[in-house]
């Protein structure tokens, strides 16, 4: 694995627009777009959200949208450009968010992904999480999802 030399922080207005065609184009391809920049915009100012961001060169290379709740967060979109992946940057996200969380005193993150992003999958495993169930026709009745969840009650 290259490293990857990249900028993380907080989203500001101006990532919605290329957060949301990151989403359309590499999460929801095939879906339809549920992501618009007005839905990311909402998550960026909403003080119960975290939005992150990884610039390279000032470009979007990746970013992360975790709602936080009482007891568990719910890790809603996650992507890294394909050029920028197997680098180390998505596992930066996962760091920054799961600090994120324990300070708000989480226990739990949860996701769901693609069945088919098998890709997304093994990352995900490597990054302490661990399949919880599924939902069949999850997508918007045409492909299943796979249910992960990470328990930040146990350190590593």
């Amino acid at each position: 694995m290259l490293p990857v030399t990249a900028t993380l922080g907080l989203a500001r207005p101006d990532d919605a627009l290329p957060i949301a065609e990151m989403s359309r184009d590499t999460i929801e391809c095939g879906l339809g777009w549920s992501w618009t920049p007005q839905r990311v915009l909402r998550f960026i100012g909403d003080r119960d959200s975290t939005v992150i961001v990884a610039r390279r060169h000032a470009r979007l290379a990746a970013f992360a949208i975790m709602a936080v709740g009482d007891r568990s967060a719910h890790l809603n979109l996650f992507a890294v450009a394909p050029p920028d992946r197997r680098k180390g940057l998505g596992s930066r996200l996962i760091d920054w968010l799961v600090a994120t969380a324990t300070e708000a005193a989480v226990l739990r993150i949860d996701l769901e992904l693609r069945a088919s992003n098998l890709e997304a999958r093994a990352f995900y495993s490597r990054s302490g999480f661990a399949q919880t169930g599924s939902a069949p026709g999850y997508y918007r009745g045409r492909e299943a999802a796979v249910n992960m969840s990470r328990d930040l009650a146990l350190r590593s």
